[in-house]
């Protein structure tokens, strides 16, 4: 029984502290894309309409879901943009993602996917709001 409240009081903190970490991480994809930082896209990737259009959902989605605010409709486009890029860019490569390089699209679609479920857990934006 102990272990049942243990799980109880900690679930959706750690719900709250995945979605920052995620958030942040996604960022970071935006920020390489958009600014150059932390590091530059490859040297050859077209600056593209596309390539843009995905460094703005990631900085500032990754920004949303990074403080939890509008948790589920952010999450829900961001999933399906990870899921656009998986079949734009990894699924012509191969089925399996550990050998067209897709795990990480893949992973962030399943994740965004979970989020959009669950919401933005209690320590975000969208739950101070609710209390209000």
């Amino acid at each position: 029984m102990a272990n049942e409240a243990m799980y109880a009081t900690w679930t959706p903190r750690l719900l709250s502290v995945l979605r920052i970490i995620a958030g942040f991480l996604f960022m970071a994809h935006g920020g390489q894309k958009l600014f150059g930082y932390p590091t530059p896209l490859p040297p050859g990737t077209p600056a593209s309409a596309m390539v843009l259009t995905a460094g703005v959902l990631e900085f500032f989605g990754g920004l949303l879901i990074l403080i939890g605010l509008f948790t589920r409709p952010v999450a829900f486009i961001l999933s399906g943009q990870m899921a656009v890029a998986y079949f734009l860019a990894h699924a012509k490569n191969g089925f399996f993602p550990l050998v067209n390089g897709g795990e990480l699209a893949v992973l962030y679609c399943f994740l965004f996917l979970y989020l959009c479920a669950a919401g933005g857990g209690p320590w975000s934006v969208d739950a101070i709001l609710k209390r209000r």
